[in-house]
């Protein structure tokens, strides 16, 4: 055997190490059974945060339809919520991985991130067609006409507050497809997801279990609902016969602990990303601040009761399984991390509003 006869555009082939066929059945190029020729690549640049990952998504879903047999990178921050069996080779933005990516030729690479490092990456990917934003002339600049609109929305408030397209329809429309319901996919752990069941549904005794995702991160802190407010709809909730899960991250650790000694709803600790994902796959309905949860709770098709005050409302799809809910008045603070007149317009939107679309879903 020679140089010549290794199949280097199989999807198997390691480069230097033996790949899995030859590993487990001792298979060589020459003869392979299992040589699956890659027919297109795609590089996706997508590095953060994690619910701007999980929702790109449906992208993977539309490119394995329409190239069978095609090899998807990745660069990300947020390695932990991409599945390992749709996404082929998952990058961390360091050096030695993004130059072992850049090295190689794809058929389309997509950038949709407008921070300098993301645009600069797709400016140096060697691509026979770029779509989303790059680096031109010292400036972000779009790779196509189509990536205009979405430029443009994020730099002027006022055309931004105007704009009636969803984040799925927008990123399609870059890509130069049409968004078709595509779904969000999720590195779901199934042995996880039944324990979690396993656990909570006996101390449900029946009753659906809500999953209160409590913090909404450092970024928009104008997000975050009164410890009040999550204190009435906890009691709100078990009396209307619910089984409030109080869920959030190590930060949200100290006040989930009070809001469960307060209430008697159920906290088991925080987790790892995947055991948060497991969690929540047992949970019938999940009540949320715009973060990171909403994004699961869609991947993994739990209904939705969705809090916002901040963003444009048309910015969000949630496939027809839950419902937005805002304050009773216009909030001032659009995209702000604080508010001008000093408080959170989040105070606007009352405890029995959000009760209300838990019992009684739209």
């Amino acid at each position: 055997m020679t140089p010549s006869d290794l199949k280097f555009d199989c999807r198997h082939f390691r480069g230097h190490i033996p790949c899995l066929p030859n590993k487990l059945h001792g298979h060589v190029c020459t003869s392979c059974e299992s040589y699956s020729p890659i027919t297109h690549r795609i590089l996706i640049i997508k590095l953060g945060a994690l619910g701007d990952v999980i929702r790109t998504t449906p992208l993977v879903v539309r490119f394995r339809e329409m190239y069978p047999g095609c090899h998807i990178t990745w660069i990300t921050q947020s390695p932990g919520v991409l599945p390992k069996d749709q996404v082929d080779t998952i990058v961390t933005p360091d050096f030695v991985s993004v130059t072992n990516a850049l090295a190689d030729r794809y058929d389309i690479a997509i950038n949709l991130d407008k921070e300098k490092e993301a645009c600069l990456l797709l400016a140096r990917a060697d691509a026979a067609e770029k779509f989303g934003f790059v680096w031109n002339n010292h400036h972000i600049d779009v790779a196509t006409p189509a990536a205009a609109h979405k430029l443009i929305t994020g730099v002027f408030d006022g055309i931004s507050k105007a704009n009636t397209k969803h984040y799925l329809d927008e990123i399609f429309e870059i890509c130069g497809m049409e968004f078709r319901e595509e779904p969000y996919l999720l590195n779901y752990n199934a042995e996880l997801a039944a324990k979690w069941e396993d656990i909570l549904r006996p101390l449900a005794a029946g009753r659906p279990i809500v999953g209160l995702n409590t913090g909404c991160g450092e970024r928009w802190k104008t997000r975050l609902w009164p410890t009040e407010y999550w204190t009435s709809l906890i009691h709100g909730l078990l009396d209307a016969g619910y089984f409030p899960l109080l869920q959030g991250g190590a930060q949200e650790h100290a006040q989930n602990l009070a809001y469960a000694e307060a209430t008697g709803a159920h906290y088991a600790g925080h987790f790892s990303l995947e055991e948060f994902i497991s969690m929540t796959a047992a949970t019938d309905v999940v009540v949320t601040q715009v973060s990171m949860m909403m994004h699961i709770a869609i991947g993994l098709k739990r209904r939705l009761v969705l809090m916002n005050n901040i963003f444009n409302p048309h910015e969000f799809h949630l496939y027809g399984n839950g419902v937005l809910v805002g304050p009773e008045v216009e909030c001032v603070c659009y995209y702000g991390n604080s508010c001008v007149n000093g408080a959170s317009c989040m105070k606007d939107l009352p405890v029995a509003k959000v009760l209300s679309a838990v019992v009684r879903p739209a």
